[in-house]
């Protein structure tokens, strides 16, 4: 394997288009999850892949195997994140306006920045099978959670960066220091606030009460299942049964935050299950947890039409958060934008 990597080096340095993308291909899904990581967004991951691949193209000469390719690949692409991230013109600057006139007044400012994205896991699974290196501190599974996700973009860049690079890939500080062009001291000191803030942020109220169902056991069946019934029938009292006390609704690009049960039951009633409104809910998933495309029906057209995507987050047999992302995002999910009318 080794043999074979030096001569597509060789064959990429001399011009060979072919050889460069059999050199990098097994290495392009990981990459834009690692930039998903770090900026929250699966169109800027997509340019920051990109851009990542180009510059690696033309910077191959420059790559002296001291370091594995992948380790190389990761230092371009963590680098290229940084600098959209400091360029900050892709964030929006003022949160979109709300959907429905008529919501109840929100619990709060929420933490899901405007930018934050949903990640179809049908891309998770083009992922090459690599165990985390030794110093990881997080499981796969629960490093691309939307929890964690939101966690990270409440760092500053720096500290993001360094925390994935330790804690979700298991690189050294040595390692990552290298990457960064820094020392082992900032590293570590870095990695410390980090710790703190997403360790904080995780510890909240809907991230507890009991490990989440695993993908395709029949104890997140009989969950999709039961969400799935309760809003094709518009059961709101059958949907406040799978929630916990105080589940989190959020909704971005709007900084918008709903806490509690009562406050749930109470927005659900004004929006989502008033009168006249017929709903299917077609099951997918995202970022390893369940998701849903629900699409509203239309009666003068006969069809239903793309509503939102909802994600998510379980606890046992119960719903801890709810968000809920624009039909913008559906398409990446291979979601229609109509459903025939069912009979």
């Amino acid at each position: 394997m080794e043999r074979d990597t030096t001569d597509l080096i060789a064959r990429a340095r001399a011009g060979d288009h072919q050889a460069f993308r059999d050199l990098v291909q097994g290495h392009s899904h990981e990459l834009q999850v690692h930039c998903y990581r770090i900026l929250g967004s699966l169109q800027d991951a997509e340019d920051a892949l990109q851009e990542t691949l180009v510059s690696a193209w033309r910077n191959l000469g420059e790559f002296e195997q001291r370091s594995s390719l992948r380790t190389w690949l990761y230092k371009i692409a963590t680098n290229r994140c940084l600098s959209m991230l400091r360029a900050d013109s892709r964030r929006p600057r003022i949160a979109a306006p709300l959907p429905e006139a008529d919501l109840p007044e929100p619990t709060g400012v929420g933490d899901a920045p405007a930018w934050l994205e949903p990640y179809p896991d049908v891309l998770l699974d083009h992922l090459v099978d690599r165990r985390p290196g030794p110093e990881a501190r997080y499981e796969t599974t629960e490093a691309i959670s939307l929890a964690f996700i939101t966690a990270l973009q409440l760092l500053p860049p720096r500290q993001r960066a360094v925390l994935v690079l330790r804690d979700v890939l298991g690189y050294h500080a040595a390692e990552v220091a290298q990457m960064l062009g820094t020392t082992q001291e900032s590293v570590s000191s870095a990695l410390k606030r980090a710790r703190a803030t997403v360790d904080n942020s995780l510890a909240g109220p809907s991230h507890t009460g009991g490990p989440a169902p695993r993908p395709d056991t029949a104890a997140e069946q009989r969950l999709v299942a039961r969400f799935t019934d309760a809003m094709e029938r518009a059961d709101l009292d059958a949907l406040i049964e799978l929630l916990v006390t105080d589940v989190r609704l959020s909704m971005p690009p709007a900084m918008l935050e709903y806490r509690g049960i009562e406050t749930a039951q109470r927005i659900l009633a004004a929006v989502t299950f008033r009168p006249g409104r017929a709903y299917r809910a077609v099951p997918t998933r995202a970022n390893g947890q369940p998701a849903f495309g629900l699409y509203l029906a239309d009666p003068h057209a006969g069809v239903y039409r793309a509503y939102c995507l909802l994600v998510i987050t379980t606890a046992g047999d119960h719903i801890t958060a709810i968000t809920s992302f624009t039909t913008d995002v559906m398409t990446r999910f291979g979601l229609p934008r109509t459903l025939p009318e069912t009979d």
